[in-house]
């Protein structure tokens, strides 16, 4: 099981939500001890949440073995959860993460933590402005900045597949989203988008959520011998420092294990995201 985890402190289970049941892995603090502090993991989005799974499934293991208990759930259209993605809201996976903390805040006597990765770095944030929510602490993973820069990296998708296929694109970025924009929705992938949830992924900007938390975590990962934050998260950090956020931010060497071909682990993520929440107020 990896990192001392006893099979007893894993259990999954499908989480009442509206609609149907999402399905959740809880993993408990393996020392036995109640569980001090509380996190749920946001995955990414389409094949980057399968990409992200063996590493997602490390991080909770090790912070489990700290002394957490983290909840990872499978968002409404996505994973083993109910629906299929054509049907995906950005509301409704809002709704999602206050069930997964609802469930989660009894469970835990310390702070509450949203820890998303990509477009599940957004949707954390997101879901981390509301006060009412009582989340301290936010940890984003390689977040995504732009929805429209991340839009249009998934339509390049279909474009690349077309290109496999038949030997050239069909179509263009500009024409997907004119589709897009009449109603119409798309296959790309093997997944199907609606055109409502991307206009509202369109639509967002990370810097513009600004999270109501005592601390925001953000690692990433860089090819870069003297690894760096990404231009564009450095700027959405700062805004946020200036908005009066505590910010801490670390970039780690390692490869892209959510776009790799094979599925690969980055120790010094593992590593430097312990390193950062022990810290934590």
């Amino acid at each position: 099981m990896g990192a001392g985890l006893r099979a007893d402190m894993t259990s999954a289970f499908f989480l009442p939500a509206e609609p149907g049941n999402r399905f959740c892995v809880y993993h408990r603090p393996t020392d036995g001890a109640a569980a001090g502090r509380g996190i749920v993991y946001v995955h990414p989005f389409c094949e980057e949440m399968n990409k992200a799974r063996r590493m997602a499934a490390l991080q909770s293991r090790r912070l489990a073995a700290k002394g957490y208990a983290v909840l990872q759930i499978d968002l409404f259209g996505c994973g083993d959860s109910s629906g299929d993605l054509g049907d995906a809201r950005w509301g409704i996976w809002k709704q999602d993460l206050q069930a997964a903390v609802g469930w989660l805040k009894p469970r835990v006597g310390g702070p509450l933590g949203l820890w998303g990765m990509r477009l599940g770095a957004m949707l954390a944030a997101d879901v981390a402005r509301d006060l009412g929510m009582g989340i301290e602490q936010l940890l984003l993973w390689q977040p995504v900045s732009s929805g429209e820069q991340f839009l249009t990296q998934f339509l390049w998708l279909r474009l690349a597949n077309e290109m496999i296929s038949e030997g050239a694109a069909q179509t263009s970025v500009r024409e997907l989203r004119k589709m897009l924009a009449s109603g119409a929705p798309l296959e790309i992938a093997g997944y199907d988008l609606h055109p409502q949830l991307a206009a509202e992924i369109e639509g967002l900007r990370l810097a513009d959520l600004v999270p109501a938390v005592k601390r925001v975590h953000c690692l990433e990962i860089t090819a870069q011998a003297e690894p760096k934050l990404l231009p564009a998260s450095q700027r959405t950090l700062e805004a946020w420092r200036v908005k009066g956020l505590d910010v801490h931010a670390v970039a780690v060497v390692g490869e892209p294990f959510w776009s790799t071909i094979e599925v690969t682990e980055c120790e010094a993520l593992l590593a430097a995201t312990e390193s950062s929440l022990k810290d934590a107020p």
